[in-house]
This record gives structure tokens, C-alpha cells and sequence, in this order.
């Protein structure tokens, strides 16, 4: 038992060890991430403060193909979202590239509208790449997300409006789920996301705080809460909308208004987690990353070193219990880990906490099937242990009891048990065998063994050995039985009746012939297998065994003796013959009342 407790222990660590590993270098990294995005991102009630306005095909059709736009397109945009003083946005986000000086007196147009008002945010983006840096020590090292360059508004505007950048920095699957909150330059600036820019605008004019704490990583990275599908920002306003002044000032008032490319022929959208099968604009993107300010549901991501932690430890408990255990027991634990796992990171992450739902998820299941299949060829293989063991001693039934019991039979060691022993001897048989060839007395052997044999099978007896020509049988071991005593003694009755026909054979053949000597008894006595690992029999031992012993060898030719223990139990279910209480057994103190058996009462 010990030894089989180490071996599972020792597997459920190891399976346990593998799978941790696995989640770590990131086996798991797909479906992980696509259970994630289901479980996590949904779309939510939106509160009407942020506004898409599209370089759309209505746009373009009105005003001509984008890449013929002047500057001064932008420009009037912007004059005609702040025309009304009193209704003008706390923010207003172009989510376009001027980079570098075009037309001078556009350029100027532009700058003096963006910076007239003091709400409007432009875009800036950084080239990243990989760098050899040198530090003061000498050595070196490779920066994988150097900022090789960065391109930012021409000084005109640069210098009348607020900054931030639109990097996006996608996920290893081509999804957007991370966004850069901030980005450190070369030259010792600091770039807030064009987002980030926007919100503190919007919180200046709307009395929130403007600075946030975010849980970041190393490389300033947050984990965006979606809050709106693709097009959920998008009220179908077009710029030329704005140009025409179709929308009432009003209507944007204190809110959010962001600018930016609406058509598929712009190039401009991306996968993002919330709908993995839609592309959403780039617009659309920092719509949602605003809101998310607004909103201030931040996610802290929690370190892959303590999910692996926890993944290794329960996954290893559960696989622990999974071994060797029945499907009644196993399965509703695996509903819990698995299911509740799922469910708790759900929980967890409505509490501002990322973890990945499918690690514990999908190991548990692997385990829990693995061994399912495991403790299916175990059993199949433990039952023909058993049955090839056993089929020899004892009956049929009594194989298939034992095979619900397992292995446990099948170990060294003993129980103490209620049990009925039978001796059956061959009288005359020494005296036969001088005067017979060795293979006539092998052959008679076994006739009578066989003999033996059948009549203990067929009263559901367990054949202990075979000692020369003696037989020992008992009942109600290995596993109980039911009227036990009784079917001994019908196993006894039947052997002498079957004996009388091949006594005849013998006689008619050979001149000769022999017949039983046969003791039965019961009580306590120690059951089990004894011996060593290399050589063990499954046999009792005992007072009883040995007064069943006595029993037979005090017993005449073709009689039954039996102990008053026996007939008491049985009473008058039996015929017997008291031959008195003073006859010494050997090896026994005192003398006993023996009886013979004379046949079956039924």
C-alpha cells in the first residue's frame, strides 16, 4: 500500500510537472487565449460622452479621395466642433499623421484652428526595433523595443496642441488586447498614449482625476477592458457631416470626439480581443481605451510564476485523487476544479484580475480522462491477475466476487475469518501404489483429485492445496459467504458418494480399491496469503485447521467425522452419529465428541 501511494504520488508530480511546463512555454497559448477573450470581454452600456466622427466613403465622395485632402479639411472639422463656445468637447482627438510641412499656408491653417481652442490631441507614433546598447561597463546587451525613431507633428502644430502616440503592440496570435500607456524616447521624453492624452483633457473639463494609477508592465503595458464591439462608437457621423454643420453643437458638448479613418480602403483597423472575427478602425480602438479610463476598470494581470504554482499543486492533488479512484467519486471533483476554476477566473477578473482560465481548466480534464482510461486498464488488468490466480482454487462465483474486491487479495498478509475447513484423505492408497506401474498411480491421483475438486467447486469451496493425496478446502474465504458449514458438509457427502463408483472401477481393474477419509470443522482462523513475495499461498492456518486435520486422519475409509461445533450450527439440518466425547485428537489437550456424518438432513 505504501509503495502503490509513492508510485501515484510520484506520477500525479511528474504529469503535474509536464503540464506546468507546457502552459509556461506557452503550448497552451491559443485556445487559452481565445477561452480569455469569450470569458472576459463583452460589450457594456455606453454613456454617450464618446463620439467617432469617420473619414468615411460618404466623405470621401463628398469631398473628394483622401489623398487629395488639404489640411484644411481637418482645420474647418475642428473650427465647427468648437463654433458654439458654450458647447464645445473637453476633447477632440485627430487620429491622423501630420508629419512634416506640406502647403505653408495650410499648415498654418491647421496649426492656428488646433491650437485656438486648446482641446485637440494629435497623433505621434514611435518606430520600435531591435538595439545593440552599450552600458558604461562595457557590456552590452540586445533591446528588442528600442525606439529607433519618432514622428510626431510638424512644430507648427506640435507646438499648439497635446501629443500621444497610436503604437499598438499586438499579442504573439495577431490580437490586440495590450495597450502602451506610455512610451520613454531616447532623448528623455515621455509619450503618453494618444488615449491617455485624450482622457486627461476630458478629465481637466469634467472634474475627474487626470492622472491614473494603472497596473502596467515593464514595457508600460495595460490590459484593455473592451467596452463596445466593432462600430459600437460609430453613429454613422462623417466628417463631411461636420463640414455642413448637419450635427447640433450641443450635441457634443463636454464629450469626447475623436477623428480618424472609417473606410476600409485606409488601411486603419486591427483584431482585437472583443471580436476576434471583426475588424474594428483604429478610431474605434481608442474609443474603447477612453472608455476604459472613464470607466477606471484597470486589470491587473496576475504573474504566470503563481498561476504555474497553483496550476502545478492542484493539478497534482486532483490527478492524486483521480488514480485508482471509482468515476462516482472522481467525477464530480473534476466538475468543480474544472468548472469552478473557469468560473472563478471570471470572478476574479470582474474583481480587476487577468488569469488564464483554461491552464487549470484543461489540465484537470486531461488528468481526469487520462486517468479514467488508466483506472479502466488497471481494473481489466487486475481482474485477469485475479482471475488467473484464482481460477484454479475456487469457484467461478467466488473469482467474480473477488474481482470486485481488486488486487487487495492478492497481497501478503491475513484476516482473521469465521471459516469451514475440509480434510479429505485417500485411504489405501500407499498400499496401491507398490503394486501399480507409477503412471497407473499418477492416473488414479488424479481421478480422485479431480474428483475432490468438482465436489468442492460445485458447493462454492476454495481449493487451499493439494498434499500428496490429501486435499484441503475451505469456505467463507476469501470472501463470506452464506451457509457455509452446510455446503462443506455437502461437499463431503458428495465425495463419498462420488467415490463409490470409481472404487468399483478400481476393484474390477486392479483387484483393489480405495475410498476417503474425510473431517470437517469450523471456527476462527487466520486467512490469507503467507509465505514471501516470490512464493506466497493463499491458505489458513490455525486451531481450526488443524482440528479439521485430526478430524480426517481419525476418520475410517469412506467415513465423515465432523466436531460438535459443526452440528451445533447445523442441528437438524444434517443425519449424524455421536461416537462420543472421549476420544483424543492428536495434538489436542483434552478429548472431543466427534460425530459422523450420516448424510443430508434436506
Amino acid at each position: 500500500m505504501k509503495r502503490r501511494t509513492i508510485k501515484r504520488a510520484a506520477l500525479s508530480f511528474a504529469c503535474a510537472a509536464v503540464f506546468t511546463a507546457a502552459a509556461l512555454l506557452g503550448v497552451f497559448y491559443q485556445p487559452d487565449q481565445m477561452l480569455s477573450d469569450s470569458l472576459y470581454q463583452s460589450p457594456k452600456a455606453l454613456d454617450g460622452n464618446i463620439f467617432v466622427v469617420g473619414i468615411d466613403e460618404r466623405a470621401m465622395e463628398d469631398i473628394g479621395p483622401y489623398q487629395t485632402w488639404g489640411r484644411d479639411v481637418m482645420a474647418m472639422a475642428i473650427e465647427a466642433l468648437n463654433s458654439d463656445e458654450s458647447c464645445r468637447p473637453a476633447a477632440i482627438g485627430i487620429d491622423v499623421l501630420y508629419t512634416g510641412e506640406t502647403d505653408p499656408d495650410l499648415d498654418a491653417y491647421l496649426a492656428e484652428a488646433a491650437g485656438a481652442y486648446g482641446n485637440v490631441v494629435v497623433a505621434s507614433v514611435a518606430n520600435f526595433g531591435s538595439e545593440l546598447v552599450t552600458e558604461d561597463t562595457g557590456n552590452f546587451y540586445i533591446e528588442d523595443y528600442a525606439v529607433l525613431s519618432y514622428e510626431e507633428p510638424y512644430d507648427a502644430l506640435r507646438e499648439v496642441t497635446s501629443q500621444g502616440h497610436i503604437n499598438a503592440m499586438y499579442d504573439q496570435d495577431g490580437v490586440l488586447r495590450h495597450g502602451i500607456l506610455k512610451i520613454d524616447l531616447p532623448d528623455g521624453r515621455t509619450i503618453p498614449s494618444f488615449a491617455y492624452a485624450i482622457y486627461q483633457k476630458y478629465a481637466a473639463a469634467n472634474g475627474l482625476e487626470q492622472e491614473l494609477d494603472l497596473p502596467t508592465d515593464s514595457l508600460h503595458r495595460f490590459y484593455v477592458d473592451f467596452s463596445a464591439l466593432p462600430g459600437g462608437f460609430y453613429e454613422e457621423i462623417s466628417v463631411a457631416d461636420l463640414l455642413s454643420g448637419e450635427y447640433p453643437a450641443e450635441l457634443f458638448k463636454d464629450a469626447v470626439v475623436l477623428i480618424g479613418p472609417y473606410s476600409p480602403g485606409l488601411s486603419d483597423y486591427v483584431t482585437t480581443a472583443i471580436d476576434r472575427a471583426a475588424l474594428m478602425y483604429g478610431v474605434e480602438y481608442q474609443a474603447n481605451v477612453i472608455n476604459q479610463f472613464i470607466r477606471q476598470s484597470f486589470k491587473a494581470e496576475v504573474a504566470d510564476v503563481w498561476q504555474a504554482a497553483l496550476l502545478f499543486l492542484i493539478s497534482a492533488a486532483c490527478l492524486w485523487f483521480f488514480l485508482g479512484r471509482k468515476l462516482i467519486y472522481s467525477l464530480p471533483l473534476w466538475v468543480v476544479v474544472a468548472g469552478g476554476s473557469v468560473l472563478l477566473c471570471r470572478a476574479l477578473y470582474g474583481a480587476g484580475f487577468v488569469l488564464h482560465p483554461l491552464w487549470l481548466a484543461l489540465t484537470v480534464t486531461v488528468f481526469f480522462v487520462g486517468a479514467v482510461a488508466f483506472n479502466y486498464v488497471q481494473a481489466a488488468m487486475e481482474k485477469r491477475k485475479i482471475s488467473s490466480t484464482f481460477k484454479r482454487y475456487v469457484a467461478p462465483e467466488i473469482v467474480s466476487e473477488l474481482l470486485r474486491e481488486g488486487t487487495d487479495a492478492l497481497e501478503l498478509g491475513g484476516k482473521l475469518c469465521d471459516i469451514a475447513v475440509l480434510f479429505v484423505d485417500i485411504r489405501g492408497f500407499t498400499t496401491m501404489s507398490e503394486v501399480l506401474t507409477p503412471q497407473e498411480v499418477v492416473s488414479i491421483l488424479n481421478r480422485y483429485l479431480t474428483l475432490t475438486t468438482d465436489c468442492i467447486m460445485r458447493n462454492h469451496g476454495t481449493l487451499d492445496k493439494f498434499v500428496g493425496d490429501c486435499t484441503m478446502a475451505i469456505w467463507n474465504a476469501p470472501i463470506p459467504q452464506e451457509d457455509y458449514v452446510m455446503n462443506a458438509c455437502r461437499a463431503a457427502v458428495d465425495m463419498v458418494e462420488g467415490s463409490k463408483a470409481l472404487s468399483q472401477e478400481l476393484l474390477d481393474k486392479f483387484g483393489r480399491t480405495v475410498s476417503f477419509g474425510i473431517g470437517v470443522h469450523c471456527g476462527s482462523a487466520v486467512v490469507g496469503n503467507i509465505g514471501a513475495e516470490m512464493r506466497m499461498d493463499f491458505t489458513a492456518i490455525g486451531d481450526t485447521v488443524n482440528t479439521s486435520s485430526r478430524l480426517e486422519s481419525n476418520a475410517p475409509p469412506g467415513k465423515i467425522y465432523i466436531s460438535r461445533e459443526v452440528v451445533d450450527r447445523l442441528g437438524d439440518r444434517i443425519l449424524t452419529t455421536s461416537l462420543g466425547d472421549g476420544i483424543a485428537l492428536k495434538g489436542k489437550a483434552q478429548k472431543m465428541e466427534i460425530f459422523l456424518l450420516d448424510g443430508i438432513a434436506e
